[in-house]
């Protein structure tokens, strides 16, 4: 069935059905139809799905599924390699340590707050990346972001939360915030917290971050990150350059400069 084979594209990239009919210019509720068989898809639409999934409109009309990879190197490698068939991330040994660190010691921080969901949880990954290359040209993680609807969202995360649901360390679950759904993740507190790959000066960079935006929800951080220039200067579904943050507006902006 056509529809199924659309929702395990939307749920594998955790996209909202919100985001697909806005995407689509139709209501979510014409949007439900098309993934309950009981529309069909125009040839625009069908054109604007295969991009958003990044997808060929070949494959995607023949339900022929692109499997996403994750493959951790002891070497620096080049970050994307693409094929017509499969999408391979290679993410080098420390830049994986590092992300997962960075992921489960935000999680037990303040994981646990009502508003952390998986929006601010994307939102705050990337203001940690960014801000950090702002103030010391120097990346932290220096994780892949592209732009979508909702702001900035890291290509590892997904891989990467199921490498950890997969070892016992964080838990997902659904819940409600303000009556808006979203996906939590909930650090196992049985588990031990390694923080080996990050310097004292990273820590640092990413408490000062949960202080100041800790608190934002989902729409506010979302927001925030509209008015990046990173974001702003990328097109959709493109990655982010970390250079970009140096002609950031004040609004984003954490690096004193000199004046002229």
């Amino acid at each position: 069935m056509f529809g199924k084979f659309i929702q395990q594209q939307r749920a594998k990239r955790d996209m909202t059905q919100e985001y697909l009919a806005s995407e689509l210019g139709i209501s979510r509720p014409t949007y439900m139809q098309i993934e309950h068989g009981e529309r069909e898809l125009t040839i625009p639409e069908a054109k604007k799905l295969a991009a958003l999934f990044d997808m060929s409109l070949e494959n995607f009309l023949a339900e022929k599924d692109v499997e996403l990879k994750v493959t951790i190197t002891k070497v620096k490698k080049k970050v994307a390699q693409k094929t017509k068939e499969e999408i391979r991330i290679s993410v080098p040994q420390e830049k994986a340590e590092k992300f997962e660190q960075v992921l489960l010691y935000i999680l037990s921080k303040i994981g646990g707050k009502p508003n952390i969901g998986q929006t601010v949880l994307y939102k705050l990954l990337y203001f940690i990346d960014f801000d950090y290359y702002e103030k010391f040209e120097e990346q932290l993680i220096g994780a892949k972001y592209i732009k979508n609807h909702y702001g900035p969202t890291p290509v590892m995360f997904a891989k990467f939360i199921e490498r950890l649901e997969k070892k016992g360390k964080v838990e997902k679950i659904k819940s409600k915030f303000y009556k808006h759904e979203q996906t939590k993740y909930l650090v196992n507190p049985n588990e031990p917290l390694n923080l080996s790959a990050l310097s004292a000066q990273e820590l640092a960079h990413i408490d000062w971050e949960i202080d100041r935006l800790g608190d934002l929800t989902a729409t506010q951080i979302s927001a925030l990150s509209h008015l990046d220039t990173p974001w702003v200067a990328a097109k959709d579904r493109e990655p982010l350059e970390y250079e970009h943050v140096f002609y950031r507006p004040e609004e984003t902006s954490v690096r004193e400069y000199e004046p002229l």
